[in-house]
């Protein structure tokens, strides 16, 4: 049985939560799945909390897909796999559905539920050594319409199929190439890059950013459900955060925004 776990960690305004599984490249066990809604309602919570980043420990893996190693005691009945696939969706929605922006920051494999996970973040950037696949085709599994509608929106039909129906392993650069991430670059300055960008987000104003990802999130879903959306846009217009950027503006100073 695996021993891995989901860290949770926070620096300022900055949360991070880390695939902690080595042994297994940071495969993801059912626990850790079950961790990931709580861990992001605890950052949703947090008003400090201004931008969150996932990744895996060491420089090995991001993760290489679910732990397949527990599916015998967690996967083998029926009941056993609803269970557990609402337990990855329910972690899924979690991160994709945060107020906050979160940033995928990938070393090494980046394979299946792995991969699932990294397209639910905002951003994702990954060093030299990154690789991607999803595997269903080659394990008979049925990948869900979740999952396939977010390939699709990032990077496009042509893409999505050639990923899925193959089911090959693709490196950094081919995964920039089709937009699968935002920007490559050397393993050893990846780290600190993603922690400038986080940074330079956290002091954004946090209502226009959550307004953005609401709409964002609408426009990807197949049922589009816009009100939300519009609803987080007036809520800017009405902030004081939006006060404070217009006189900021005018002042030719930074503005301190607050998220109120």
């Amino acid at each position: 049985m695996s021993e891995g776990k989901l860290r949770v960690e926070r620096e300022g305004a900055i949360g991070r939560m880390i695939f902690d599984n080595v042994a297994r490249r940071n495969a993801i066990n059912a626990e850790m799945w079950k961790a990931i809604p709580g861990a992001i309602s605890q950052f949703n919570d947090d008003a400090t909390v201004r931008c969150i980043v996932l990744r895996g420990q060491g420089d090995v893996a991001f993760a290489a897909g679910a732990d397949i190693s527990e599916f015998e005691t967690k996967r083998s009945s029926e009941e056993e796999v609803h269970a557990y696939e609402a337990a990855v969706d329910a972690a899924h929605v979690a991160i994709e559905s945060s107020p906050k922006p979160v940033i995928a920051l990938i070393h090494g494999f980046c394979v299946g539920g792995g991969l699932a996970t990294a397209l639910s973040c905002d951003l994702r950037y990954a060093g030299d050594s990154a690789r991607f696949a999803i595997p269903a085709a080659r394990l008979g599994l049925g990948y869900g319409v979740h999952g396939n509608s977010r390939l699709v929106a990032t990077v496009g039909h042509a893409a999505a199929r050639e990923i899925m129906f193959t089911a090959r392993l693709y490196d950094a650069q081919e995964a920039l190439a089709m937009r699968l991430v935002n920007r490559v670059m050397p393993d050893d300055v990846i780290d600190s890059f993603v922690e400038k960008v986080a940074r330079s987000i956290a002091v954004n104003a946090p209502l226009t950013i959550a307004a953005s990802k609401i709409a964002f999130e609408a426009l990807i879903s197949p049922v589009g459900d816009f009100s939300s959306a519009q609803s987080a846009i007036i809520a800017c217009m009405q902030s004081e955060d939006y006060v404070e950027g217009r006189r900021a503006f005018m002042e030719k100073r930074k503005p301190q925004f607050n998220g109120r």
